[in-house]
C-alpha cells in the first residue's frame, strides 16, 4: 500500500481568518443556491432550518451537510461582524428584491 503525506489542521486548532464583504456575499449566494436545492415547500423555512441544525451532521445527506456548513460559516461571519460594529442597517426595495428572486428562479 502506498502512503502519501498531506497537511491537516490540528484537532484543537482555532483559526482566525479575515473576511471581506465580497467573500461574505459569495458565501451567502452559495448558501441560497444550496437552500433552493434542499428545501421543499412542504416545510416552513424555520422548521427546515431547525431540522438541519438539530440533526447530527453524519446523518445528513450530502447537500444537507453543505447547507449546514455554509449556514454555520455565514452565521459566524455575521456574529463577528456584529460584535465588532461592522454591520450597517439599510432599507431595501421589497418589490425589486422579489423581481430579482423571480429572475434568478428562471435561470
Amino acid at each position: 500500500m502506498e502512503n502519501i503525506k498531506v497537511k491537516e489542521i490540528k484537532d484543537d486548532a482555532i483559526i482566525n481568518i479575515k473576511v471581506n464583504k465580497t467573500f461574505y456575499m459569495m458565501c451567502k449566494s452559495a448558501l441560497l443556491i444550496i437552500f433552493k436545492e434542499v428545501h421543499t415547500s412542504k416545510q416552513s423555512t424555520e422548521k427546515f432550518m431547525e431540522s438541519i441544525l438539530k440533526t447530527p451532521y453524519p446523518e445528513l445527506g450530502e447537500k444537507e451537510r453543505i447547507f449546514h456548513t455554509l449556514t454555520m460559516l455565514v452565521s459566524e461571519i455575521e456574529k463577528q461582524a456584529k460584535e465588532n460594529g461592522l454591520v450597517l442597517d439599510k432599507e431595501i426595495d421589497v418589490e425589486a428584491l422579489k423581481a430579482e428572486a423571480e429572475k434568478s428562479n428562471e435561470d
